[in-house]
């Protein structure tokens, strides 16, 4: 009895230090251009059924409740929380944020899609719109080396004026994409998200339209950690892991009094 105690407690710790390491990257991400916070989901593990409810007590009686016990804890999962983040102004022609549902559809190395919201973008040598690690932003768009006055519209036209021009040229679109299931993207890291059957086929539309946001040019989405509400799940955490780890110690000195004295 007393091993299985020390058994579920030592589950509970086994939970609480995976969502202290949650909450420590949620804080450690705290400021990354447009970081989605993560939360930590428990489930209980399977219950010992010693007596059934509704099972028979006596010949004429049956039990109303039964003997049903726990074996402890594990994290179910993590859920990304995909609220928006606040927006900072940069004043940067090719930072861009979303205002709204959606992510920015990127070439990554060997092929593969890759989707963020982090818009701060830049021109590459070639003169093609990238991300701060050089990879394209899709649909491709060319901005030529003599181009200035780059203006991006909240569709996603990207226009600028080009040398020996008269007016504004439209250069390309930004299109934004969408997912049946966002939170099923998986997490890639350096801000990169990348399809899923869970998350079910992008769909690349026009931004403004069809429930995806709009496109703010010289503004970057910041993060939506709320460090307030971290440092109280932590503290949160750290008492449910003190807790466990005396559960620990008293079922061992139950124990020795027991080996001792009995």
């Amino acid at each position: 009895m007393g091993s299985a105690a020390m058994q579920i407690a030592r589950t509970g710790i086994d939970a609480q230090d995976m969502r202290m390491r949650v909450i420590s990257n949620n804080l450690a991400n705290v400021n990354t251009t447009a970081y989605k916070k993560d939360r930590a989901a428990f489930e209980t593990l399977a219950y010992q059924t010693v007596t059934a409810p509704g099972a028979p007590s006596t010949a004429e009686s049956k039990y109303a409740t039964g003997l049903n016990l726990g074996t402890g804890v594990r994290v179910q999962g993590t859920a990304r929380i995909d609220t928006q983040g606040s927006f900072q102004q940069t004043n940067g022609s090719l930072d861009l944020a979303l205002d709204g549902d959606g992510y920015f559809q990127v070439q990554m190395p060997g092929g593969t899609l890759g989707y963020t919201r982090a818009g701060n973008f830049s021109r590459s040598p070639e003169g093609l719109l990238v991300t701060s690690e050089g990879y394209q932003v899709q649909p491709g768009i060319t901005i030529p080396e003599n181009a200035s006055g780059i203006t991006i519209g909240t569709d996603g036209t990207v226009s600028a004026i080009v040398s020996g021009q008269t007016g504004s040229t439209q250069l390309g679109q930004i299109q934004v994409a969408s997912f049946p299931n966002a939170g099923g993207l998986l997490n890639k890291g350096d801000n990169y998200l990348v399809e899923t059957s869970a998350s079910g086929a992008a769909n690349l539309g026009v931004a403004g339209q069809d429930g995806r946001g709009n496109i703010r040019q010289g503004q970057l989405e910041g993060s939506n950690v709320n460090v307030v509400e971290e440092l109280v799940d932590m503290i949160e955490t750290q008492r449910a892991y003190e807790v466990n780890s005396k559960m620990i110690k008293s079922t061992d000195e139950m124990l020795q009094y027991a080996n001792q004295n009995l």
